[in-house]
């Protein structure tokens, strides 16, 4: 059974026609609120048409991922369901989401942790759009046979505005290469209703043989394969002229201002300045087998939460995320004990933070504030300190609501 808003045009119906329901019907029920179609026979996929305010008469672009066909047709039931596709020339590749009530946190809109997941989860359908492996994060033909996974070297994300519950946001991604040991994937996010960018995010990823967990440099077989469906020139998603995305993360040594070894916290002492002194004490914590991804070792993703653990409650209560940048350095596995880390980073080592201009301005260069606090963080194995992370955020104070 179809629902279809009784106020929309002729041209949005006629554009939900392509779900092969209109037309077919046996009977219809109107009311105030919705048209509801019963098709003549059992379609090859039921779906709910989603009418997006932003479609205008007669523009197929009012139907939520209407350049989806659904129904017969080539590809995977979820191909012909997911509300994303290859661009025009092919090079990247867009898809939308709603933000779901259970991807969103105390402050009522979508956490770090859901945008996160929201890129992983555009990149990998990105990689299966051009057939790329399904049973590994974009894994090709080659890597396969090989036994070779992508892994995360760095990652940098940047939040102008948190969407909310209910919020529809389109995400564009490409993947480009970079250098003889890796690539990179950037995205650019974007609430879909106002077609304004909301986030941006690049990353850097490394080859490693699954089996003796060593990196391997991206062969020239490899590169072949991806290549071809990246930009000929170089886009970035980020500007890297006085980029924070590329600055270097100094190694946070100990004593740390915050550290989280534990999931039960014990504070010994509290501040009004970010820049004063802070200690904890935490009982000591492993990952769950629910950390871990289809690579057998913790996701990437995981480790925004670990580091975020660490972080003063009073920067929590008053702040939100503007920046993280992420250095992976090293595996963490199921077994394995973490410390999370975090101190204040020295006002003499900033030169410039970040602060959003306009709708879609990545960063422009500024002082110092005080307003706009910075923190250093280390994930750490606990028995012999081995450094498995290590990361910068910037926070800016929360919007009035």
């Amino acid at each position: 059974m179809l629902k279809v808003s009784c106020n929309v045009s002729n041209g949005q119906i006629h554009a939900l026609a392509q779900c092969a329901f209109l037309g077919r019907c046996t009977s219809t029920i109107r009311n105030k609120d919705a048209i509801w179609c019963r098709p003549l026979r059992k379609p090859p996929v039921l779906v709910r048409a989603v009418l997006s305010e932003r479609g205008g008469a007669g523009s197929s672009s009012g139907v939520l991922g209407s350049d989806r066909v659904v129904g017969s047709g080539s590809g995977s039931l979820a191909d012909r369901l997911r509300l994303g596709s290859l661009t025009e020339d092919g090079l990247s590749y867009k898809e939308r989401f709603i933000v779901r009530c259970y991807e969103v946190g105390i402050n009522k809109t979508a956490t770090v942790e859901t945008i996160a997941n929201l890129l992983q989860e555009v990149g990998c359908n990105h990689a299966q759009s051009v057939g790329f492996s399904t049973d590994g994060f974009a894994t090709t033909p080659t890597m396969r046979k090989m036994h070779l996974i992508w892994v995360t070297a760095r990652m940098h994300i940047e939040i102008y505005r948190y969407p909310a519950w209910s919020d529809v946001v389109e995400i564009e991604t490409w993947c480009q290469g970079d250098g003889r040991i890796g690539t990179r994937r950037d995205w650019i996010i974007k609430d879909y209703a106002t077609d304004q960018v909301i986030g941006r995010a690049t990353s850097k990823w490394v080859m490693m043989n699954q089996e003796t967990r060593r990196l391997q440099k991206v062969s020239d077989d490899v590169r072949e394969e991806y290549l071809v469906y990246c930009p000929r020139e170089l886009r970035l998603a980020i500007p890297e002229e006085n980029s924070s995305s590329l600055k270097k993360i100094p190694k946070l040594e100990d004593p740390a201002q915050n550290s989280k070894v534990g999931l039960v916290v014990r504070s010994s002492g509290s501040s009004k300045s970010f820049n004063q002194f802070f200690e904890y004490v935490f009982d000591p914590f492993q990952p769950r087998r629910a950390d871990l991804d289809m690579n057998q070792h913790v996701n990437n993703v995981t480790y925004i939460g670990w580091v975020l653990e660490s972080m003063p409650q009073e920067v929590i209560d008053s702040h939100e995320l503007q920046t993280i940048t992420l250095d992976y350095r090293r595996e963490c596995q199921h077994d394995d004990i973490v410390d999370s880390l975090t101190t204040v980073e020295p006002v003499e080592d900033v030169t410039a933070v970040s602060e959003l201009q306009g709708n879609n301005g990545s960063a422009d260069v500024k002082e110092y504030k005080e307003d706009l606090p910075r923190f250093l963080h280390l994930l750490r194995l606990s028995g012999d300190g081995l450094e498995i992370n290590r990361g910068r955020t910037v926070w800016r104070k929360k919007p009035a609501r």
